[in-house]
């Protein structure tokens, strides 16, 4: 028989791997999605078959809009693109930058950290709600879920300040985005994004891209500030 401080140490060190052990065991049952990836074919829209159905309200505000993309170009200085304000980007306009993500896995979350401007979403997967009682952001309230080897996340809350693409698309705060990620070879990744909006778009629709793994890639230091034209962004402030 073991000594009775033996046993209680050995009580103690189990109590305090278990997180750890289930977290390991947790880890095991779905695909390994951590790592660096970028996309590819990386385009200024996600509409590969011409504007979705727009309501009479979207379509005044898309009116409005002035893109430094697209049919409805302007030059940079004339644009009124939220990001060239160093505003945070929204889902799913984030993935529209030239820029690579990382996957990071927590016990109780998964972490997306965007190189453009060190943007971090938050993918809370330890089975809450969405949160009703805060403020409309810009990157939302995104919960998670593992659906047998696709991690499903559905994101809500969002303001309606940002576009859903680099063409002026807009939305409204009642934008709901589930995203379904599903890695189809080691090295690809398949989203399949579904956007729901009464208020901006008469149907719901579902777009696809795919992002690319690279293993030997770091996430770089990228500050919007860096990069903009700051005479843009305040009176009286200089380059």
């Amino acid at each position: 028989a073991l000594p009775i401080f033996h046993c209680k140490t050995l009580i103690a060190v189990a109590a305090l791997a278990l997180p750890l052990g289930v977290f390991a065991q947790d880890k095991a049952k779905h695909p390994d999605l951590t790592g660096v990836w970028t996309a590819r074919g990386l385009s200024a829209t996600i509409f590969s078959k011409g504007d979705p159905l727009m309501t009479d309200w979207a379509k005044t505000q898309y009116a409005k809009a002035k893109p430094s993309f697209g049919p409805k170009m302007v030059t940079l200085p004339e644009t009124d693109d939220p990001v060239y304000k160093c505003f945070p980007p929204g889902v799913p306009r984030v993935y529209f930058h030239p820029f690579p993500m990382q996957f990071i896995e927590a016990p109780k979350m998964m972490l997306m950290f965007f190189e453009y401007d060190h943007t971090m979403r938050r993918i809370y997967m330890d089975g809450r709600k969405h949160n009703e009682d805060i403020e409309a952001t810009w990157m939302g309230d995104s919960i998670g879920r593992w659906d047998g080897d696709t991690l499903v996340v559905e994101t809500t809350g969002m303001n309606d300040k940002s576009w859903i693409d680099r063409l002026g698309h807009p939305h409204s705060e009642q934008l709901k985005v589930t995203e379904k990620f599903k890695k189809t070879t080691a090295d690809n990744m398949q989203i399949d994004v579904t956007l729901e909006d009464p208020k901006a778009y008469k149907e719901p629709f579902t777009v696809q891209f795919n992002m690319q793994l690279k293993p030997n890639w770091e996430i770089a230091e990228q500050n919007c500030i860096d990069n903009s034209n700051l005479d843009t962004l305040e009176p009286g402030v200089k380059k």
